[in-house]
This record gives structure tokens, sequence and C-alpha cells, in this order.
């Protein structure tokens, strides 16, 4: 067995690409209602939860089964690290886009992209500072507080703190999507998760 196919396993990437098909079957399922007079609240809902589960599926993998191995390997690992994260989200993001193709709807590629993005560039932040087991947690609390919030209030402000829910036109919204992506998948990709063994957590 090659290296890269025991760092998939060790990894449970064939759990997570599992998963994540499971997560945008669920998405095309929800989006069927979304054809016709569609529900604002129903998008706005959609836009943002789809994108932040499949983001939660990809975090759950960033764990390393053998930190104290990784951080002694010679060969340096962020760009496994790097890969590990930019392939899986790239796969939701092509399996996303192709759940609803037309642009005369608030819901389209566009938003549901730009949300993979900064939903997964938190959960990679978070799998830094909290562990990739709990790296869901604070995209989950952020998004569930953001629809309901950002329900009928307008103005340029929203575009910044309500990001998720915008739709795809929304030049600041991608903005913060994009750093956000940015700066989890840097900070990911140079650090790692963080341990969750707790004699590797005291050292």
């Amino acid at each position: 067995m090659t290296g890269t196919l025991l760092y998939a396993r060790s990894r449970a990437l064939p759990w997570t690409l599992t998963a994540l098909a499971a997560t945008v079957a669920l998405a095309g399922w929800a989006a069927l209602g979304t054809d016709t007079a569609p529900d604002p609240g129903r998008v706005r809902a959609l836009v943002a939860l789809a994108p932040m589960l499949a983001a939660a599926v990809i975090g759950g993998s960033l764990y390393a089964p053998f930190d104290e191995l990784d951080r002694t390997a010679v060969r340096p690992w962020w760009p496994r690290r790097l890969a590990h994260l930019l392939a899986p989200t790239a796969l939701a993001g092509a399996l996303l886009a192709l759940t609803v193709l037309d642009e005369g709807l608030a819901l389209g590629p566009a938003p549901l992209l730009r949300n993979l993005l900064g939903c997964t560039g938190v959960t990679a932040a978070a799998a830094v500072l909290l562990g990739a087991r709990l790296s869901w947690l604070p995209v989950l609390g952020y998004v569930g507080a953001v629809i309901p919030a950002a329900a009928g209030v307008g103005g340029r402000a929203v575009t910044v703190w309500a990001w998720p829910v915008q739709p795809g036109d929304r030049p600041w919204a991608w903005l913060i999507a994009v750093t956000a992506f940015l700066l989890g998948t840097a900070l990911y990709a140079a650090r790692g998760a963080r341990p969750e063994n707790p004699r590797a957590r005291g050292r």
C-alpha cells in the first residue's frame, strides 16, 4: 500500500468523501423545492447550511492520529495538510455547484461556493485551536445565529457580518469568506490540528 493510501486511510478520507456525497445529495433534494416560487427563508437556510455541513465533514477529517510521529517526520507535512484540505473542498465545491444551476434564483452556485470557502476556512482554523473533533462548533454557532439575525436586515454592514446568507453578487461577503478561507488554510497547513491526545496536549 502506498504512502498516499495509508495517509488517506489514517485520516478517514474515504468516510469523509462518503459523508460529503451524502451532504450534497441532501442539498440537492432540498433544492428541488426552490425551482418555482422559492421561499426566501428556505433559500437562505439552504445557502448557509449546506456548505456549513460540508465544511464540518471536512473539518472532522483534519485530525492527526499520530501527532508525535507527524511532528518528528523528516519531510515537512504542510504540503500534505494543504492537499488534504484543498482536495475535499474542491470536490465539495464541484458537487454543490451541480445541485443548483439556475442563476435566476437567489439560490445559485455562487453563494454556495462562497459559503463553502468561508465555512471551511473557519473550520480549519478551529481545528488548529480546538482540535478536529470540535472544529464544527464555531461555524455551526455562527451560521446558526446569523440565519435568524439577518432576516429582514438591510444595508452594507449586513453583507459583512451576515455573509453566509447573502446573494452571490455581494463583493463584501466574498471578501470576508475568501479571507477566512485563506487564513484558515494557511494556519492549518502551517500548524496542523490541535493534538487530541491528553498527553500530547500537556507537552
